[in-house]
């Protein structure tokens, strides 16, 4: 085949996968109402109270979800990661020093960074480490946050994200490179409450 021929060919090729791509529905992807976003601050700071995150299930139309966390550090890097069941209508609540942060991956210990919660699916029943991400909707999130200067409290309810496939997909390979390597390091903890 010539040059030419061959160059036909991928065009073709190319044009006929973009005008699929460009027929797929947006909604194709992970649902919404399925990723929160929050910061937490003055985390593990001599004289500032804890925060807390609290998170609930208000009701999925599946039942019970699962809160897939993934904390990252000030350098934007994946230093924690787990999932609590969360039952309908459930509270869960987790200390940021004791069930967030409590188990860096570097042992670094952590004093602002970022969580990422993803409502997902539980498997049979549990909700094991986010290593794959199925998304659900539903989760809800609030956070204190300990200010700077008198180290005054403040809360809010996380605030919600699109979550994209390749969003969900990274997250997953993070927690699974986490896990890989961390020996045990860098699993939060799931507070208490259900």
């Amino acid at each position: 085949m010539s040059r030419t021929g061959s160059l036909v060919v991928f065009l073709t090729l190319a044009l006929s996968v973009g005008s699929v791509w460009a027929q797929t529905p947006s909604t194709v992807g992970p649902p919404a109402d399925t990723m929160k976003v929050d910061y937490f601050s003055n985390a593990n700071t001599s004289g500032a109270p804890d925060a807390t995150v609290r998170l609930d299930d208000p009701g999925s139309p599946t039942g019970n979800v699962c809160a897939s966390m993934f904390v990252f550090d000030q350098y934007q890097e994946l230093s924690e990661c787990c999932s609590c069941l969360l039952t309908p209508d459930g509270l869960r609540t987790l200390s940021v020093n004791n069930d967030v942060t409590a188990n860096p991956l570097t042992g670094v210990t952590l004093n602002t960074g970022v969580i990422k919660f993803v409502s997902t699916t539980p498997i049979a029943g549990t909700c094991p480490l986010p290593t794959v991400v199925r998304a659900t909707p539903t989760l809800r999130a609030w956070t204190t946050h300990i200010q700077n200067g008198n180290f005054s409290v403040t809360e809010t309810a996380s605030s919600d994200v699109t979550l994209n496939t390749g969003e969900a997909s990274r997250l997953a390979r993070e927690c699974y490179a986490v896990w890989l390597v961390g020996s045990g390091r860098g699993i939060c903890s799931c507070g208490k409450g259900d």
